[in-house]
C-alpha cells in the first residue's frame, strides 16, 4: 500500500500564533503607556469589553475542540483529512482560536486603533494558508479538499454551506 505523506503535526501555525500573540502584547502596552490614546472611546468601552470576552471564551472552545476533542495530531499522523466537529465550521480552527483569542484581548483595551491588527492578524493568515497548507492539502487529499474548502471558511466560523 502506497502510504501518503502527510502535514507536520504542527505546520506553519507555531510560527503565526507567537507572531500574532507579541503584536497583540505589544498593542496593549503602547495602550496602557498612553501612547494610542486618540483611539479610546469610552462610549465602546463596554460594548468592547463584552465583545472581547465572548471572543476569547470562543477562540478558547475552538482551541480545545480542535486538539483534543477531534484529535488533530492523530488525525495528521493518520493522513485523514478532519472535516467534522469544530473543522466544519472553520478550515483552520487552531489558528482561527488564536485569531479570536487575541482580537478579543485587543477589543478589551477599548481602543480603535488596536483594531487594526485583527485586520492584520486575519491578512496575515490568509495569506500564510493560501500558500502553504492549502497547497499541501490539495495535492495530499485532491478533490476531497477542493469539495471541503467550497462548503468551509478558511478563518472566519461560519455554518458550512450545503
Amino acid at each position: 500500500m502506497d502510504e501518503k505523506k502527510h502535514l507536520p503535526i504542527y505546520g506553519v501555525g507555531p510560527m503565526y500564533s507567537i507572531s500574532i500573540v507579541i503584536l497583540t502584547i505589544l498593542g496593549e502596552f503602547l495602550s496602557i503607556i498612553g501612547k494610542l490614546d486618540t483611539g479610546k472611546i469610552d462610549i465602546l468601552r463596554i460594548p468592547f469589553f463584552i465583545i472581547g470576552i465572548i471572543l476569547i471564551i470562543l477562540g478558547a472552545v475552538f482551541w480545545v475542540r480542535a486538539n483534543f476533542e477531534s484529535r488533530i495530531g492523530e488525525n495528521i499522523r493518520r493522513n485523514n483529512l478532519v472535516q467534522t466537529g469544530v473543522y466544519a465550521y472553520v478550515r483552520n480552527p487552531v489558528y482561527s482560536a488564536f485569531l479570536m483569542i487575541c482580537s478579543g484581548v485587543l477589543l478589551l483595551e477599548g481602543n480603535l486603533w488596536l483594531l487594526i491588527l485583527p485586520i492584520i492578524f486575519w491578512l496575515c493568515l490568509t495569506i500564510l494558508m493560501k500558500n502553504t497548507e492549502e497547497k499541501w492539502l490539495a495535492a495530499l487529499y485532491g478533490e476531497e479538499y477542493s469539495n471541503y474548502c467550497k462548503r468551509v471558511n478558511r478563518c472566519i466560523p461560519w455554518p458550512p454551506k450545503k
